[in-house]
């Protein structure tokens, strides 16, 4: 596939989480002109404030490509009534006052990228699980599900709309690796429940050549599952860390343990699993550098 033109002004939202810093690294290193956009109340610019519905670009060049990868952190606490609230207001509210900022601003990016989840499909068992497939239930396919529909509004200002449907994100540097590894290291991991529910991953390598790949080559719409290839199911993944890790990994955590240290949240990110496949990505070119969970531990660990 010949490449579009790249796109030179590339404005995102939630950079200093796990994927910012690397991604702005990245697209800065591809040659792209990258803005921030910074959370605040103040009246600096480039900033937002989703709380007081705000969005302020100053003298920002209006973006080509807006990547929105704000929101709460999905398993920083248990899903208390007000944290679900935080969690759905964080996406749904704050997608809204970007894509209204934007369109107030006159801007007509031709790509819009919004971070969503595999959390979209719900627990599925081994059912593969495409783009195609309809949105599974739970309080997680319930966040995903409303922030895509609220990402659906940037159609009226955007060429392009793309949910990106992004699995575990493998890196030493956090997220649930990050979590991971301390028991692991002293030998006290294992698998979580019966071990059966698939863990839908990609090593962050893949994830920021991914997103690349939709901004600078693909003229993918809709949602595009951003995993790798190869999806594994808990007991296997656990395997291959402790492998990678030089350390046993059978001490397993049983379900009521789970369910007692962290609730709902643990009940619908541990517990439970979908098989996801990233058709549409492998389909418009893209070749995963890591699409093997023993490969892609064995080069993070």
């Amino acid at each position: 596939m010949e490449a579009d033109t790249p796109a030179r002004e590339i404005l995102i939202t939630g950079a200093t989480g796990l994927v910012g810093p690397p991604l702005v690294r990245v697209l800065r290193d591809a040659g792209h002109r990258v803005t921030t956009l910074a959370r605040g109340d103040n009246h600096a610019a480039p900033s937002w404030s989703p709380t007081r519905g705000e969005l302020r670009l100053g003298d920002t060049p209006l973006p080509e490509v807006v990547i929105h990868l704000a929101g709460e952190n999905i398993a920083a606490r248990r899903w208390g009534a007000a944290q679900r609230r935080r969690l759905v207001e964080s996406r749904e509210t704050g997608t809204r006052v970007l894509i209204r900022g934007l369109r107030q601003a006159g801007a007509r990016p031709r790509l819009m990228l919004f971070a969503s989840a595999v959390g979209w499909y719900g627990d599925r068992g081994d059912e593969p699980l495409d783009e195609t497939a309809a949105p599974g239930g739970g309080f997680a396919a319930e966040i995903c599900a409303r922030l895509e529909a609220a990402a659906d509004e940037a159609r009226s200002i955007s060429q392009r709309v793309v949910p990106m449907r992004v699995g575990i994100v493998l890196s030493p540097e956090g997220g649930a690796l990050g979590r991971m590894l301390l028991p692991f290291r002293l030998g006290l991991g294992g698998r979580i429940g019966h071990g059966r529910q698939y863990m839908s991953w990609i090593a962050m390598a893949d994830l920021l050549a991914g997103i690349r790949h939709l901004v600078e080559r693909s003229s993918l719409d809709g949602p595009v599952n951003l995993t790798a290839p190869n999806p594994v199911a808990n007991a296997e993944f656990v395997v291959a860390l402790g492998r990678a890790l030089h350390r046993p990994a059978v001490l397993p955590m049983p379900a009521f343990a789970v369910r007692l240290l962290f609730g709902r949240m643990g009940e619908e990110l541990l517990l439970a699993g979908a098989r996801v496949l990233p058709e549409r990505l492998l389909s418009d070119g893209y070749r995963f550098a890591e699409p093997a969970i023993d490969g892609a531990l064995d080069r993070l660990l």
